[in-house]
């Protein structure tokens, strides 16, 4: 392994472990001449900031071009840097790019675009908070679950780590964008856990338990202006109504709502209808990418 691939390999583990996305870009077939040749690589931020070597100027304009797109809307592309091409045009599969480097050389480079794991709240420490954290892991999240004090040992006990990362008494600070937010609680501190994740800047927040249960927690919180717009935008009962009732079940079904909501496509009325509160939305649009 060359000294060039150990400073990537570093740069990639430390932008994973910070969660910021990245591009990795990778000279795939080099003709005439070229500053970089077939197997070069290079990571590239959303900022443009670029690391590694790919070629000189036009090729590093064009993969900053590719990999904020890439970022963008999540998928890989393939795009091909040579002198009089016409930007945008996708031939034999690659997006071209108009080339201005003297040497006159064609590199075609490949965008692959590398994501943060979607990120879960569940707050709680019921069978079905357990069962949401399990099914979540399992579906690429990354889980983190917060429950009250008394309940931490219980849960380290549970077989959930390492994959799972907790959080006593619902401190959850902060939600990463596009967070998704589960309160579980089902009776162990229903008040604190919802106030907890309606205070989160999360695009999902879903209440696990009886719309007529939803309704009297949240009414208790209307005079908190500050949660005014987090309260239209709960889901309650959580998740597709499937005629869930064990906790697997639920958490299936919730991971399914998930799965729609992250697609950014309408629920179906027959699945979403039932799970709305009154006034709230039928619909929450997922993120982008």
């Amino acid at each position: 392994m060359t000294q060039q691939s150990d400073k990537l390999i570093d740069c990639m583990a430390r932008l994973k472990a910070a969660a910021i996305p990245f591009a990795l870009v990778t000279v795939v077939r080099t003709q005439d001449l070229t500053s970089a040749k077939a197997g070069a690589k290079a990571v590239v931020q959303a900022d443009g900031a670029l690391d590694g070597w790919i070629g000189g100027g036009c090729n590093q304009a064009a993969a900053r071009r590719a990999a904020r797109a890439a970022l963008a809307d999540g998928q890989p592309r393939m795009i091909r840097v040579r002198p009089n091409a016409v930007p945008g045009q996708i031939v034999a599969g690659a997006e071209e790019q108009p080339s201005g480097c003297p040497s006159g050389g064609t590199t075609e480079l490949f965008v692959e675009p590398i994501l943060p794991r979607p990120s879960l709240i569940v707050l709680g420490a019921s069978p079905c908070a357990q069962a949401v954290a399990r099914l979540g892991v399992g579906a690429g999240y990354a889980v983190t679950l917060s429950a009250a004090a008394q309940d931490q040992a219980r849960l380290e006990a549970s077989g959930l780590l390492p994959e799972v990362c907790f959080l006593p008494d619902f401190q959850v600070c902060r939600a990463a964008p596009g967070a998704a937010v589960v309160v579980a609680t089902q009776g162990k501190g229903d008040a604190a856990a919802l106030k907890a994740a309606l205070r989160l800047d999360s695009g999902y927040c879903a209440f696990v338990g009886s719309r007529r249960k939803a309704d009297r927690l949240t009414e208790s919180l209307q005079d908190d202006a500050t949660l005014r717009p987090a309260l239209d935008r709960l889901r309650s009962p959580a998740g597709l109504d499937i005629g869930a009732r064990t906790p697997e079940e639920i958490a299936l079904s919730i991971l399914a709502e998930l799965v729609v909501w992250r697609s950014g496509k309408a629920v179906d009325p027959a699945l979403a209808g039932a799970q709305r509160r009154p006034g709230g939305p039928s619909k929450t649009p997922g993120p982008k990418g």
